[in-house]
């Protein structure tokens, strides 16, 4: 579930800058600090992250729980999930932003030993084979089976916010930020032919079991966090959880996928 809150302007005086370990973000990090002053973050009003996608998803996952916003400003790679970067009117903009409030997925995986392991992921789970034989997988929904065997090279579960990443990548649909969905969309499907993926409601409990694992491994990864040997990955929403993302109101994250989706 992804809310979005287009507050009055709001009041900031403290902002933590945090950068990525590119030079280009740590130079950035020592211009605004110098400009603005930088407090550390449990006494800001706003993180101010300055990096590349990746590197937001980091600031999710350290600030989730906090109610701390992480405003983003790309100085990194990919930039989708970032603000454009500019030294000037910070606080301005600050004030005026719009506050998107996501949930990410929580991951429980069981391996071929037993361990029992768990993570949390802002944009999607993804399962994949781990040696050049094709992954073999079982998809249950809310304890019924929909798909017995879907012989591929993976599985794709996205939320809206990471519908336009690998996701899309791998030709899963693009979700609006608010539809409560998921997107299941395979890696290279060889079997079922026609099987190119399906929608479930975000509060649908999802597991997909490996088969032939002694023959065929599987790797998981939530966002960064990546376990090999899996034999079942359960997959639901954190609904206890969230993170706050903020956007220039002008460009907002609606605007952005609405956009990506007329792109050719």
């Amino acid at each position: 579930m992804t809310d979005i809150d287009r507050p009055a302007v709001r009041r900031v005086e403290n902002v933590a800058f945090v950068a990525s370990a590119s030079e280009e973000a740590e130079t950035a990090k020592r211009r605004l600090s110098h400009m603005y002053g930088s407090s550390p973050p449990e006494m800001a009003d706003v993180i101010v992250a300055l990096g590349g996608d990746g590197f937001m998803l980091t600031a999710l996952h350290r600030f989730m729980n906090t109610g701390k916003p992480i405003y983003g400003m790309h100085r990194g790679t990919v930039g989708f999930l970032m603000n454009e970067f500019r030294l000037d009117g910070l606080m301005e903009r600050l004030a005026r932003a719009e506050v998107t409030r996501i949930r990410p997925l929580s991951m429980t995986t069981t391996g071929r030993d037993g361990r029992v392991r768990e993570a949390r992921a802002f944009n999607e789970v993804a399962l994949w084979r781990q040696t050049y034989q094709a992954a073999k997988l079982r998809i249950v929904i809310d304890g019924k089976e929909r798909l017995a065997e879907l012989v591929c090279d993976g599985l794709i579960v996205a939320t809206p916010a990471g519908s336009t990443a690998y996701n899309f990548s791998a030709h899963g649909p693009i979700i609006p930020l608010g539809a409560p969905l998921l997107a299941l969309t395979p890696i290279s499907p060889f079997r079922p032919r026609r099987w190119r993926g399906a929608l479930v409601p975000d509060h649908a409990a999802i597991v997909v079991e490996a088969l032939d694992t002694g023959k065929r491994p599987i790797g998981a990864a939530a966002d960064h966090t990546e376990i090999r040997d899996v034999t079942r990955v359960s997959i639901t929403q954190d609904r206890a959880s969230e993170s706050l993302l903020m956007f220039d109101g002008e460009h907002s994250w609606e605007e952005r996928i609405l956009a990506e989706q007329f792109q050719y």
